[in-house]
């Protein structure tokens, strides 16, 4: 399997540049279709307001919405446009508002190879930055491509990964996702941290996995750790720094709450602090 859609989501201009860049990019070293959702999204929270004063609000920041989805768009087509006439690329701009997201997000995540975002959190990020990592991961069910603030990087495609490994059916679908990256990188450490004393791969953490990857003629080789670290993400962390690794990939963990899907612990961790290009998959 090859990515040939690609999907990114624009809803902070803050964030366009560094988004669209890197899709570019992976799209042309692909040959894939670039599908850039300009959102202008309504952030009006109707709480207790006086009788007749709703309508008013809600038109307000629909209006709001459209003009900040003008602007955006604007910025997204002149950055499209200083890429190159090489570029296969479609924008769709869409109004919704910030409990429409999900449904709206997952739509089009769905029918994509991979969705490239920037990492959600930061200054300048707000509560649809992380709501629509969560609808693409949870609800689109798509591969998702996390960017550090540095974007991709100088390798289009990472030469060495890390893979984490802990026999999840989340980390077996990412390890599956991640298939294009991995078989082309020169080098793929699958990471075990604490492996279980019980189950089938208690005598050879990985193997199994490994024996996968290298069937589909991906470079792979075994890490077994031991926590040293309070935190099991610092220990992957410190572990892709050793490795000098470009890409690091893994399982994404949510918790259902009604009709939402909120990051688990060790996801939001990771999306907070990853200095690398982080693909994730649920």
């Amino acid at each position: 399997m090859d990515y040939k859609t690609i999907l990114t989501v624009l809803s902070n201009p803050a964030d366009a540049a560094l988004a669209i860049s890197a899709a570019a990019r992976m799209a042309r070293a692909q040959d894939a279709h670039l599908d850039v959702l300009v959102l202008g999204v309504d952030r009006t929270q109707m709480g207790y307001s006086y009788i007749g004063t709703g309508a008013v609000l809600m038109q307000v920041g629909i209006d709001r919405a459209e003009a900040d989805a003008k602007a955006l768009e604007a910025t997204a087509r002149a950055a499209l446009a200083a890429e190159g006439p090489d570029l296969r690329y479609g924008v769709e701009t869409v109004i919704t508002q910030l409990g429409a997201l999900t449904d709206l997000v997952a739509s089009r995540a769905r029918f994509a190879d991979l969705v490239i975002q920037p990492r959600p959190y930061g200054a300048e990020s707000g509560a649809d930055s992380e709501a629509v990592v969560e609808a693409a991961l949870f609800d689109g069910k798509a591969p998702v491509l996390v960017l550090p603030a540095n974007g991709l990087g100088p390798n289009i495609q990472p030469k060495r990964i890390v893979l984490a490994w802990n026999q999840s059916t989340e980390a077996m679908t990412a390890a599956r996702r991640a298939l294009p990256f991995l078989k082309a990188a020169d080098s793929v450490n699958i990471t075990v941290i604490d492996p279980p004393t019980q189950g089938e791969e208690r005598s050879d953490p990985g193997g199994m996995l490994c024996q996968l990857l290298t069937r589909h003629g991906v470079h792979a080789e075994v890490s077994v750790l031991a926590r040293t670290l309070p935190q099991t993400c610092d220990v992957l962390m410190r572990h892709a720094t050793d490795q000098n690794a470009d890409m690091l990939v893994m399982g994404a963990y949510g918790h259902s709450r009604l009709r939402e899907a909120i990051l688990g612990g060790t996801t939001r961790y990771m999306l907070e602090r990853t200095a690398i290009p982080l693909l994730m998959a649920h």
